[in-house]
């Protein structure tokens, strides 16, 4: 994995563990030599992974649409800054430019960032490893979620290892890397669906 798209919240809370993990996510990855890709932000935790990686020495990709740019939204200090029409064309970018999805936490665009890599590795848009970092059980309902929804059925069993969720970064990294692509719904058998 050269390169991670790197999902988490623009957003700062009060909890200091959130910011500090986020530092922490994009400092390994630069140790690494993992670049990161992310939406461009520099604040919340979207900022503390850039600044992270970029203290380390690390390659750092921001993606942001036009309407962000302004009010000072944009880190301009990125390796590299790519402004994009839409949030479309975003994520387009996110799915393009890495080898790999990683999630920490974050609110509503993040998810909706998650869950897309999932549906498209689902379908057979990518076959890129798509990692979910539980740090302090932030996502335990989520995994639950995830579960429910494999056992009730509507995760097929040539799906259900599409979501990666560790709690320890080490190994959520090691076991993205041993990623091994499943049959996607492109190429399934309507017997199969």
């Amino acid at each position: 994995m050269k390169r991670l798209a790197v999902y988490c919240g623009s957003a700062t809370p009060a909890d200091p563990r959130y910011v500090a993990l986020a530092g922490e996510v994009g400092a390994e990855l630069a140790r690494r030599g993992i670049g990161v890709v992310y939406g461009g932000g520099r604040l919340g935790l979207m900022g503390a992974v850039a600044n992270g990686a970029l203290k380390a020495g690390g390659e750092v990709i921001g993606v942001i649409p036009e309407a962000l740019v302004s009010g000072e939204v944009a880190n301009h200090d990125c390796t590299e800054l790519r402004v994009v029409a839409n949030m479309h064309q975003r994520k387009a970018a996110f799915t393009d430019l890495s080898d790999g999805f990683l999630t920490i936490p974050g609110g509503v665009g993040t998810m909706d960032e998650l869950w897309e890599a999932v549906s498209w590795a689902q379908l057979g848009y990518h076959a890129k490893p798509v990692g979910l970092l539980n740090a302090f059980g932030f996502y335990d309902h989520l995994i639950a979620f995830n579960r429910h929804m494999i056992e009730v059925g509507f995760i097929r069993p040539a799906h259900q290892g599409i979501l990666i969720a560790e709690p320890d970064l080490d190994l959520l990294l090691a076991r993205m890397a041993a990623h091994e692509p499943h049959t996607p719904i492109f190429e399934m058998k309507i017997s199969d669906l």
